[in-house]
């Protein structure tokens, strides 16, 4: 069994984000010791995990949740978190398209200034130049 903070620095995350979690009801069947302080055993790690994998997918807490719950309902309800976890993949390809638009812009801008640091042209992104 581990304390909020033992679970903190396992996951690197703040004690914060954990109790919250807690609260939102995202770690289902936590215990809690006799003085009512959060405990976590392999079960409840397992969920924390879960939870953390789709923050960090950018995933929001309420879908979080939704998600949870279908898993605690079971098998039946396969299809609806798959949708879920497709609709956050969804997103996801969006944002890495734009990221990679983004780079490839910064690329060229990059090859735009090596020009203008061997003298090939001068400088077109400096608008005195213009």
């Amino acid at each position: 069994m581990l304390t909020v903070k033992e679970v903190a620095n396992k996951f690197n995350i703040s004690e914060h984000t954990i109790r919250y979690y807690s609260d939102q009801n995202l770690i289902p069947e936590l215990k809690r010791d006799k003085n009512n302080n959060r405990i976590f055993d392999e079960n409840s790690l397992n969920w924390l995990q879960g939870v953390i994998y789709l923050r960090n997918c950018g995933m929001s807490i309420k879908s979080i949740k939704e998600y949870v719950d279908l898993c605690l309902i079971g098998d039946s309800t396969v299809k609806q978190r798959k949708n879920i976890i497709l609709e956050q993949k969804n997103i996801i390809d969006k944002k890495i398209a734009k990221l990679q638009e983004c780079s490839n812009y910064l690329d060229q801008k990059s090859k735009i200034y090596d020009k203008v640091i061997f003298k090939e042209i001068k400088d077109p992104t400096n608008p005195k130049n213009w």
